[in-house]
């Protein structure tokens, strides 16, 4: 039996495997972030967006509260705790006909969780430049 794009991607986070993230991206992906200005296209940008998103927030305080779901959409609600500060935000992952995801919207509250995550994430993707 194969697995519906968000129970590969609850795997994927729960055994922290970005290749499977990856291999669950269409080339088209678009990734959104309150972090970024404008949207990030194509499957290598979303990929390093989503790497330094899930180095950030992938820690044992990350979980999944809540989720809704459609044909081919889904909004998780997730927690977590980074340095002290409580984080809360949205996933919103839309996906094509074969599975594969073309969409990713993250959402984040309060402002400063927001700001201590836009932080980490430059620090990530200044790495992952160098």
């Amino acid at each position: 039996m194969t697995l519906s794009p968000i129970a590969r991607w609850h795997q994927a986070v729960a055994d922290n495997d970005f290749a499977l993230v990856e291999d669950m991206l269409a080339d088209e992906a678009v990734f959104e972030s309150p972090a970024v200005f404008k949207p990030q296209n194509g499957k290598p940008l979303v990929a390093k967006y989503l790497r330094a998103a899930t180095s950030v927030l992938n820690n044992p305080a990350f979980r999944y509260t809540d989720e809704w779901s459609g044909e081919r959409s889904a909004v998780l609600e997730f927690e977590v705790t980074i340095d002290d500060m409580f984080v809360n935000g949205v996933d919103i992952i839309r996906w094509d006909e074969s599975g594969r995801i073309v969409h990713f919207k993250v959402m984040v509250r309060p402002l400063k969780g927001l700001q201590k995550l836009v932080s980490l994430m430059a620090e990530r993707l200044q790495v992952a430049a160098s």
